[in-house]
């Protein structure tokens, strides 16, 4: 049986995304922030940005063709600290406002917020002492 196909969450093309990725870490590689953990972790960032624009375009666009957990990647890396994750997505979303027109922009930072909030709980939880009280922050 196959699957309907969706339309996507907002409107964006492939070509915008590629290109979001693409400039997004083009940035991240000079960040004094982010730049040193990416730097360390990402020895081949043409794949590095193919994947992350197929998990963009699976997000947007319902394209099929993500396979990976990136909450398992960031809890596997020691030095990506929970506060770099406001970071990141101020980064993201001003290299979305210059690449990207509002109406792909704007719901695009909104998601990426949304998924940040999940994914920084998940490094905060999986870095928790067992019997410490949740952070709830």
């Amino acid at each position: 049986m196959t699957r309907p196909t969706l339309p996507p969450r907002f409107p964006a093309t492939p070509d915008q995304i590629n290109a979001q990725v693409r400039a997004f870490y083009a940035r991240v590689r000079e960040d004094t922030v982010l730049g040193s953990v990416f730097n360390k972790h990402v020895h081949d960032w043409p794949a590095h940005e193919e994947k992350i624009a197929a998990f963009w375009r699976n997000a947007i666009l319902f394209e099929r063709s993500y396979d990976g957990n990136p909450q398992r990647v960031h809890i596997e890396r020691p030095d990506v600290k929970p506060e770099f994750f406001a970071h990141w997505l101020d980064l993201f979303e001003e290299v979305a406002t210059q690449t990207l027109p509002p109406e792909t922009a704007t719901p695009w930072v909104a998601l990426a917020r949304r998924i940040g909030v999940g994914m920084k709980a998940g490094v905060q939880s999986a870095r928790q002492t067992k019997d410490a009280p949740p952070i709830l922050r």
